[in-house]
């Protein structure tokens, strides 16, 4: 078929509307086209305008140029009187080509440019920025915390942020988070972060970091932004650039997807071109924000941080006959990245006196039985080895009774069930008079568990409304409810600070009046999961991952023991900082993860020692005091179960018994291969470790005040 167009007309269009540069290049085109129609209609008048020209004292060529852009030179002319005729004729339709080109085309031109740059900045298609910037490639609500978070630790930052989005609406969405005074340091740029192409626009190769967004509501989220990783790595090699990004920082939405690069090396030649990678997952940032970093940060303003209480308490000590015990109201996203993460770091002492006081972490859900078979199936090798709990409080007058349930444990493998954590899930209805009264009911325990509630329910409404409505004992007993909640934290943290103020409670017992102080019924309430206030760029942790590491590369594994602090003391920072650094690089992505895993357990150690030592838990006076032998004990004790439920959720299994080194030792060096194929032969309890073994854990807690005190402890005071 074939196709008519109008090529003259498309083509001017498309010249005057691509740039200024082209509009000038028109009009020159057009003014030596009229001035070549001048001298013709002066060459065919048959007036002798050269013989003119001379008697005015002009030269021939600037008659016809002089009349074309002087907009009195008509008149000027006109009132000489020797302009008459045929020559008059020309003359005059020159001046009108003239007056019509100069005094109306060229300052149309001019407004024209101008209005064409103030659009084209608007709309992100001018690029200013050269280096030293910050880039964040696509648009969704986290991307103002992120903004905030670049400016708290570079406040001269320029921040690039490339968006296929409508950049006015951008930059109203950026104006509700971000400071007005910080708006003339972000410059929104228009692209594809896929696109190669972009990438050149906006300085790519001279960036600090790059963060990979994108847009978590979308479909393909995450798969949309490995290819952009693969673009970025195809640009930063095509080119022989002097110059490349420190970090990329790439926006994972799903959980399954988040977690296998975990484990894998799928970016490991992003790594080889010295850029370090990593993935960041909203929802484990939260459990971060609610388990380790214990606050938030306050939207508008960022130097006051509003902090979140402990779930342990004041700290387990080994005495303690408490059961740290969260219960999830909801199988969402927030949930599973929460339990996940309290897994991960929740391991006390009292576990090694009483094996009955596991941390507990309960799911209450409608479809709680499809839930259980998704999060076994993820978590497999945790399943293989330790039992879950199981209730169905489905129907009407149903009784909480707790079933242990063996059917995943392995039978090939000879110690099960030793771990200090256990998952439970509860199928029903959170509403339903049963389940409100076992709520109750755990709310009364206080004697023997610490408590708290996660309402996480993907309804934002439904949460807000189970969280102001939870039976009275929740509040009575001061246990935390944390309520998910989509954007804003106001409400819930203003109606925690209106009732954050203690009252005399008076209540009979027996023949006599006690009163004892109380607080009002929203003083332990706390939002979590705004999207405007995820992000942290807090790197304690990270540095403390860093040095655990360059102990665990500098060991002397002969004798058991790491760098001696006395040595340590007596390097220079730098030196141990550039080798932790070194080391870091060449580390694999698994095992990266597992040092940061033991870095975020440090401030819930630091709380059981402080608890060990009977100090308040906000007592930061003996934090940097060495270890004594009992608490290096209970420490190694505590550090081993940790790792134990570490290895099995990252997806290491315990070796069966034809697999296991220490029941076929004469095959020891070659069983020990199999860690490469993520079978791990130390997933024990702790008393049936080898000696070896224990005295590693001893040596590692060791040097948690030296961790604290290379990485300045702020957030644990």
């Amino acid at each position: 078929m074939s196709k008519k167009r109008k090529n003259i007309k498309l083509f001017l269009d498309r010249a005057m509307s691509r740039s200024f540069g082209r509009q000038i290049v028109m009009l020159l085109i057009l003014f030596v086209v009229l001035l070549a129609i001048s001298f013709l209609l002066l060459s065919i008048s048959g007036a002798d305008w050269r013989a003119f020209c001379q008697r005015q004292g002009l030269a021939p060529w600037l008659l016809p140029v002089y009349l074309l852009i002087d907009t009195n030179a008509f008149n000027n002319l006109y009132l000489g009187g020797d302009v008459h005729g045929w020559m008059l004729a020309a003359c005059s339709i020159t001046y009108l080509c003239g007056l019509i080109v100069f005094n109306g085309i060229i300052i149309g031109l001019i407004t024209n440019a101008i209005d064409h740059r103030v659009e084209a900045h608007r709309n992100g298609l001018l690029h200013y920025v050269e280096s030293g910037h910050y880039i964040i490639m696509g648009y969704d609500d986290m991307v103002p915390s992120i903004i905030t978070e670049i400016f708290a630790k570079t406040p001269d930052a320029d921040v690039v942020l490339l968006t296929a989005l409508d950049a006015k609406q951008v930059n109203e969405k950026l104006l509700r988070s971000v400071a007005r005074d910080k708006m003339d340091q972000i410059f929104i740029a228009y692209g594809h972060r896929m696109v190669k192409e972009y990438y050149k626009d906006i300085h790519l190769e001279t960036a600090k970091v790059i963060y990979i967004v994108g847009n978590r509501t979308r479909p393909a989220h995450d798969a949309v932004n490995v290819e952009c990783v693969d673009s970025i790595y195809a640009y930063l090699t095509e080119h022989d650039f002097a110059q490349k990004p420190k970090r990329i920082i790439c926006v994972f939405e799903d959980f399954d997807t988040y977690s296998a690069f975990k484990t894998t090396e799928i970016f490991s030649q992003i790594g080889r071109l010295g850029i370090e990678f990593v993935p960041y997952n909203f929802y484990d940032d939260w459990a971060n924000q609610v388990f380790v970093y214990r606050s938030y940060k306050e939207k508008n303003n960022l130097d006051v941080s509003i902090p979140y209480p402990s779930v342990f308490g004041k700290g387990v000590s080994y005495d303690d006959e408490k059961q740290v015990h969260l219960v999830f109201v909801g199988a969402s996203n927030f949930s599973l990245s929460f339990a996940m993460q309290a897994a991960h770091l929740l391991h006390f002492p009292n576990f090694q006196r009483n094996k009955t006081l596991r941390t507990r972490i309960t799911f209450i859900d409608k479809n709680a039985d499809e839930e259980l078979q998704i999060f076994a199936t993820r978590n497999r090798h945790f399943f293989e080895v330790q039992p879950y709990l199981y209730c169905d409080m489905s129907g009407k007058d149903a009784e909480y009774q707790a079933e242990k349930v063996c059917e995943l444990v392995s039978k090939d493998f000879p110690d099960t069930d030793f771990l200090d954590v256990e998952f439970e899930f509860i199928k029903g209805n959170a509403y339903s008079a049963e389940m409100q009264n076992l709520i109750k009911r755990w709310a009364e325990d206080a004697e023997h568990q610490y408590l708290s509630l996660f309402i996480a329910m993907a309804d934002q409404r439904k949460n807000f409304m189970m969280g102001m409505n939870m039976p009275d004992e929740v509040y009575d007993y001061a246990v935390p409810v944390f309520i998910r909640q989509d954007r804003a934290d106001d409400f819930v943290t203003n109606l925690r600070a209106a009732d954050d103020k203690e009252y005399d409670y008076y209540k009979v017992s027996g023949d006599k009046l006690m009163v004892e102080k109380r607080k009002h019924r929203y003083a332990n309430i706390y939002p979590f999961g705004m999207d405007d206030m995820a992000y942290r760029s807090d790197e304690t942790f990270l540095r403390q991952a860093k040095l655990l590491n360059y102990l665990y590369s500098t060991a002397d594994y002969a004798t058991l023991h790491y760098t001696s602090l006395d040595k340590l003391a007596a390097m220079p920072e730098n030196d141990i900082w550039n080798e932790a650094e070194k080391f870091w690089r060449s580390l694999t992505v698994a095992k990266k993860w597992s040092n940061l895993y033991c870095a975020h357990n440090i401030s819930c150690k630091v709380a059981t020692l402080r608890a060990l030592r009977n100090l308040e838990p906000d007592d930061s006076s003996q934090d940097l005091r060495p270890l004594n032998d009992e608490e290096v004990e209970l420490m190694a004790f505590v550090e081993h179960n940790r790792w134990n439920t570490e290895k099995l959720l990252m997806g290491f299994r315990k070796p069966k018994r034809c697999e296991d080194r220490y029941e076929s030792e004469q095959f020891d060096q070659e069983l020990k291969r199999n860690k490469d194929l993520y079978i791990h032969y130390d997933i024990l309890p702790f008393e049936k470790l080898t000696a070896a073994s224990q005295q590693l854990d001893r040596e590692i807690v060791k040097y948690i005040p030296w961790l604290l005190q290379m990485t300045a402890y702020k957030h644990l005071k």
